[in-house]
């Protein structure tokens, strides 16, 4: 059994949503330390004016040393409104925003507390509309311990996996020999975003997966997000 984990994503893009498809099983690592300006709060999308960045206002209060599961949005809900106008804005004029148009516009008009909760529940949506079914389970619930590589085998131990499925940049600091001494194979996922049909002139790659979900048609989102070939895995250097 092949695995994943990754920290809780904001509208991630469509690596995040790929690398869940190939798993057996994936963890959100939401009881790891959250890291300012990453994307656990904040990704890219495309606008007019090109590409820009939509960034959740969180407390600061705290949030250094708090994990991700603790991170409270800033109490005032105007930043998420802002947002939706951006969104709308950017993407009023591609074919399918009216498909997606209901649950987003509930998403950011309604006030938020948790910046996990949010995120699940964009994540859920999003998987529903590209046809994943990867069962999910939260690092908060797993009780499980430890740091980095540490923590990672202690995922696959407990979920009794052989395999893990690490970014592409994995390669530059994950010790093969360390996971393969305890039977865990480590895989190395590239992604790269295969062109589709995109407003706003010249093609921009790897931006919010929304960029995707408002462009291309729901019976091809799947097929869409599978596009890339030159994917690499399966323990491959």
């Amino acid at each position: 059994m092949i695995i994943s984990a990754h920290q809780p994503a904001y509208l991630p893009w469509a690596g995040y949503l790929h690398r869940i498809a190939i798993s057996d099983k994936f963890v959100i690592l939401d009881e790891v330390q959250f890291e300012k300006n990453s994307f656990t709060n904040r990704n890219r999308i495309k606008t007019s004016n090109g590409v820009t960045w939509l960034t959740v206002p969180v407390s600061l209060k705290g949030h250094i040393s708090g994990t991700i599961r603790e991170v409270k949005i800033a109490s005032s809900n105007n930043g998420l409104k802002k947002q939706w106008k951006t969104i709308q804005q950017a993407y009023a004029k591609s074919p399918y925003f009216e498909v997606h148009k209901k649950f987003f516009e509930n998403i950011f008009t309604q006030k938020w507390e948790s910046l996990s909760l949010l995120n699940q529940a964009i994540l859920d949506y999003l998987l529903i509309q590209f046809e994943i079914d990867t069962p999910l389970f939260l690092l908060s619930e797993m009780s499980i311990e430890g740091r980095k590589q540490d923590l990672i085998l202690n995922i696959c131990k407990t979920l009794n996996a052989n395999g893990f499925i690490f970014g592409g940049h994995g390669r530059d600091y994950v010790d093969i020999k360390y996971f393969e001494d305890f039977g865990v194979l480590p895989n190395f996922h590239k992604y790269n975003t295969v062109p589709y049909p995109q407003l706003w002139g010249k093609f921009e790659e790897n931006l919010s997966v929304i960029d995707m979900l408002f462009n291309v048609h729901p019976d091809e989102l799947h097929s869409q997000l599978f596009a890339n070939d030159k994917v690499i895995t399966l323990g491959q250097t």
